[in-house]
């Protein structure tokens, strides 16, 4: 059968793995301390306050009842129920891999159907905000003008993506909500949703919440020490020779087939070799956009590792990968040119540049994860309030 196949496979992958880091212990230990300090400094406080936030709302039952009001706006665009909102927006400005966590609690709750949370995962895991503004724009390649450009192409191929998908598994669908008094129901939804205490429900969230960045932190030290051996044993220039067979249609240079060779496994170090790297403008913008869009196969586990526990398959967000990953290529080609001027002529000089402190990650995600909530719901009495009016007139 092929699940017996696949175990063989991985367990020989693990037994050589094992081998490699009995062999190699002082580059799986330097590899281990690069995953723990990304893990620590940037995702742990970047990914903290969504976490636990998001598990507040969706066990105080908020979430379904913000969901029931913005149904009107993700039907006709996304053909997904209204709580998907959420996950949308969560997805949208905290970065890998929550979107995947979203979409499994939602799931989970019986919010949306198993191919409407396929679809859900599919465009909602995103690069964060913070990563591609200041991580990649200013500290790896110097030039504060590329972050808006790579966040905007990044962003715009992934709400393609989902929008496409709305024609996918289209009979697999939740019944839209009807009703005009949706105010009156969700009023109701949220009041019979959960009777757990106030208390309760936070020790959960906070619970749940460290759980779930203890999972991330470990995929991220296990793929950072895989690249290490990886890169030691001279496999990493393979693969990267059997990569540029695959992009040579887009006429990258051949100095970044190792940098997407790594971003094939990490994004993170992937971006860093690509900006490091040399080659002209256009093709690190379009080696970045690919290694965002695939995301590596860190974060591609760590969303395994989420939905791992419920009903959703993961080959729909496989396929999501590949088609963001030629819709931002193509994006990214065509609106270079008309940008052009004004993405080179900003570049410094990397000294003085000061790297975001733990401190301001987890300050700034705080504040998106507080502010998130209030601008759905202001989002979903706008919505009622316009249905209102035009019933009314």
């Amino acid at each position: 059968m092929p699940s017996t196949r696949l175990r063989f496979v991985f367990t020989g992958l693990t037994i050589i793995l094992t081998a490699l880091m009995v062999t190699h212990p002082k580059v799986v230990f330097g590899g281990a301390v690069l995953g723990l300090d990304t893990w620590w400094n940037i995702v742990f406080p970047s990914l903290l306050p969504f976490f636990i936030i998001s598990e507040l709302l969706l066990g105080l039952g908020l979430v379904h009842a913000i969901g029931i009001l913005l149904e009107p706006v993700m039907r006709p665009l996304f053909r997904l129920p209204g709580a998907a909102s959420f996950g949308l927006a969560v997805g949208y400005s905290s970065g890998y891999p929550i979107g995947g966590s979203i979409a499994a609690r939602l799931r989970a709750d019986g919010l949306c159907t198993r191919s409407e949370a396929e679809h859900l995962v599919s465009f909602t895991n995103n690069s964060s905000p913070l990563f591609m503004l200041v991580a990649v724009s200013v500290g790896m390649l110097h030039n504060p003008a590329l972050g808006p450009f790579i966040l905007g192409v990044h962003y715009v191929s992934n709400l393609v993506v989902g929008i496409c998908f709305r024609f996918y598994a289209p009979f697999e669908r939740s019944r839209p909500t009807t009703q005009v008094r949706l105010w009156q129901l969700s009023y109701h939804k949220f009041l019979a949703f959960n009777e757990k205490h106030p208390g309760q429900i936070m020790g959960d969230a906070v619970r749940s919440a460290i759980n779930k960045l203890l999972v991330v932190g470990g995929f991220i030290i296990l793929f950072a020490v895989l690249i290490s051996l990886l890169r030691e044993t001279q496999c990493l220039s393979l693969l990267a020779t059997l990569i540029g067979i695959i992009v040579a249609p887009l006429g990258l240079s051949p100095e970044l087939y190792e940098p997407l060779a790594a971003g094939l496994f990490e994004m993170t170090i992937g971006v860093r070799l690509v900006a490091e790297s040399g080659v002209p403008l256009l093709h690190q913008l379009i080696a970045i956009q690919l290694i965002l869009a695939w995301s590596g196969l860190s974060i591609q586990a760590q969303v395994a590792a989420f939905i791992g526990s419920t009903d959703i398959r993961f080959t729909p967000y496989l396929i999501s990968r590949l088609v963001h990953m030629v819709l931002a290529a193509v994006l990214t080609i065509l609106l270079f040119p008309p940008f052009e001027a004004n993405l080179t002529m900003t570049t410094f000089s990397p000294s003085g540049i000061l790297e975001p402190s733990w401190f301001q990650y987890f300050k700034v995600s705080t504040i998106l994860a507080l502010v998130l909530p209030f601008s759905l719901a202001c989002l979903g009495m706008l919505v009622f309030t316009t249905r209102r009016l035009f019933h009314s007139l």
